[in-house]
């Protein structure tokens, strides 16, 4: 079934298992915000009660509700990131590719549904939604659009409330249309990007390993992929996608934050731009088309210049 298909359907128990519950239609709400389909929304939302089955749903505290269909969420996410294929442009959220095309209230006859959709974000948003990464976009949805405390978000994430402070911080800039974020600690990223390409040059993907985030995304711009650097999902994938093309690169200042650069002629032509949260790398953006270039400042570190 398309999301088409779910619109004109009317709501049923098995398509809407928490209906009679008063907090039903907040929690399909969090579910579309967080996938942007319906149909996936929908499932997410029978996946939550066949897992709660045994404890009973429809008595369930809210909390449990909305804490085990944001765990869902996130594992939907994180296999749509692994099979992600469009080309990154990290000023132009469109490009991303949403899974479907957001739908408007006029669209639908469903009362209920018409509800859900006229209190929806716009479709400009749930696009730029689409370019987070699965992490980012978790905690920006459940704390700027739910007011869900950051310190319930954390479990879901694993991470501590500070650092899903910062994932919800990072989405925020980049839903305003810039991938600029104030560091907490320049230096400490400095230092993390400068271990991560000593373990480069090593030529050991596995060295990589412990400087990265277990949800560590790597996302290229259309001509990083034609030069061979591959978007990857998970620690281990993006050590490997990264392992190679970074072995020559050298440190330099991205707009003030810590990254790589591959130079030809003592001229950018790859950066590598790195997010560092709690000393982990959380993203990469491999950037190689001139326009992206010409937006950055991009300031090369000299070998003997101190991270």
């Amino acid at each position: 079934m398309d999301d088409d298909d779910v619109l004109a359907a009317p709501l049923t128990d098995e398509a809407a298992p928490f209906k009679d519950r008063e907090d039903g239609p907040r929690l399909r709400a969090v579910a579309y915000r967080l996938l942007g389909s319906f149909t996936e929304a929908e499932e997410a939302v029978r996946e939550t009660a066949r897992r709660l089955a045994d404890s009973g749903p429809a008595t369930a505290p809210p909390g449990r509700l909305t804490d085990t269909l944001a765990r869902i969420c996130l594992e939907r996410l994180r296999t749509r990131e692994t099979h992600r294929s469009a080309p990154w442009d990290p000023w132009d959220p469109w490009t991303a590719g949403a899974p479907g095309e957001p739908h408007r209230p006029e669209q639908v006859t469903d009362p209920e549904q018409r509800a859900l959709l006229a209190d929806a974000p716009s479709p400009a948003l749930l696009t730029a939604l689409d370019a987070l990464t699965p992490s980012e976009r978790l905690a920006f949805v459940l704390h700027d659009l739910f007011d869900i405390p950051y310190e319930e978000i954390a479990p879901v994430l694993e991470r501590t409330p500070v650092a899903a402070r910062q994932l919800a911080t990072r989405a925020r800039h980049r839903v305003r249309g810039t991938d600029e974020m104030p560091e907490p600690d320049p230096a400490r990223q400095e230092e993390v990007v400068a271990a991560f390409l000593a373990a480069s040059r090593d030529g050991d993907p596995e060295a990589l390993l412990p400087l990265l985030d277990p949800d560590v995304a790597l996302r290229a711009d259309t001509t990083a992929v034609r030069t061979g650097v591959t978007a990857a999902h998970g620690a281990r994938p993006v050590a490997r996608a990264l392992a190679g093309p970074t072995r020559e690169a050298r440190q330099a200042l991205l707009d003030g934050a810590a990254g790589l650069v591959l130079t030809r002629e003592d001229r950018p032509h790859t950066v590598f731009a790195f997010t560092v949260l709690d000393s982990l790398i959380t993203s990469v953006d491999a950037l190689a088309d001139e326009d992206h270039l010409n937006r950055l400042d991009v300031r090369l570190r000299t070998e003997n210049t101190p991270a």
